[in-house]
């Protein structure tokens, strides 16, 4: 699996993964971090071809995570994808969160297992519950710099 960052032309593959509109995924990627896990068949250190910025096939992306900083707490804005990919794309935020000794935020609603099994294994603790989104309850999971 390689993890490289989100570009524009992503944001179908993206929609498809998050089953949102595609202009909504391409801001996401102008707006925040976006980091994109692909299946282990690319080779990144081939030269890169024009074709690989025409766009990622839906097939090809195995998650993507958004997240940004603010104050002393990275905060995961979305998190999709295998349960493999999420446990390796919540670990971006967590080195980047180490090295500025910040805070990691994920708020994970209760139907999705793999993001709350990689926010455990990485060592989030749960805080309680989180804000509801669309009426849905979530969990409030937060990594405390060591």
């Amino acid at each position: 699996m390689n993890v490289r960052d989100a570009l524009e032309a992503d944001a179908d593959a993206l929609a498809a993964i998050a089953d949102s509109p595609t202009d909504v995924m391409r801001n996401l990627v102008h707006d925040r971090t976006v980091r994109v896990a692909e299946d282990g068949s690319h080779d990144p250190n081939a030269d890169v071809s024009s074709s690989q910025y025409d766009g990622s096939d839906p097939e090809d992306l195995l998650g993507f995570i958004s997240f940004d900083a603010r104050e002393d707490t990275v905060h995961v804005t979305q998190l999709d994808g295998t349960p493999e990919a999420c446990k390796r794309l919540l670990a971006e935020p967590v080195r980047f969160a180490e090295r500025e000794s910040m805070s990691v935020e994920v708020l994970v609603s209760p139907e999705t297992d793999a993001i709350k099994d990689a926010a455990e294994e990485l060592g989030f603790e749960r805080q309680g519950q989180g804000p509801r989104f669309n009426g849905a309850p979530t969990v409030r999971f937060r990594l405390e710099p060591s």
